[in-house]
């Protein structure tokens, strides 16, 4: 597990811009049986997630005309057993962090992967989450 001085920065990036944190297997069940359309970010300590995910998420929040109802972050290596939770639902992805997953009413409808993000700008994540809240939001 992470130590949290290194964590909790990490976590407030998302978390002072409007994402809620699921912290427990129940948290993430109860978001995810909620209807509507639910954003959940894979946080991680790796640099490609402080490099371009975590930026190119807060970039798609904020110039997407269509958006999520909810935005909700867990941190893996910290929130363990909430991101297990989480990666339940993402089956028949692999595990990986970063990553972004959409749902709506409960079904994942989009997915991007750490392979995704790695090399790509943060512009070129929040175009690919854009272009999945128009669809799906």
């Amino acid at each position: 597990m992470y130590p949290a001085d290194i964590v909790i920065p990490m976590k407030e990036e998302l978390t002072e811009n409007g994402f809620s944190e699921l912290k427990t297997p129940e948290a993430v069940s109860s978001q995810l049986e909620q209807k509507g359309t639910t954003l959940v970010m894979i946080n991680s300590v790796c640099g490609c997630s402080a490099g371009t995910a975590r930026p190119g998420v807060l970039l798609a929040v904020a110039n997407a005309a269509k958006k999520p109802e909810y935005l909700t972050t867990s941190f893996a290596g910290f929130d363990i057993d909430a991101v297990r939770t989480i990666r339940e639902h993402l089956l028949p992805y692999p595990p990986s962090s970063p990553a972004v997953a959409l749902f709506k009413d409960g079904q994942l409808v989009h997915m991007i992967e750490r392979h995704q993000i790695e090399g790509r700008s943060a512009q070129m994540i929040a175009h690919n989450l854009i272009a999945a809240f128009d669809e799906y939001c």
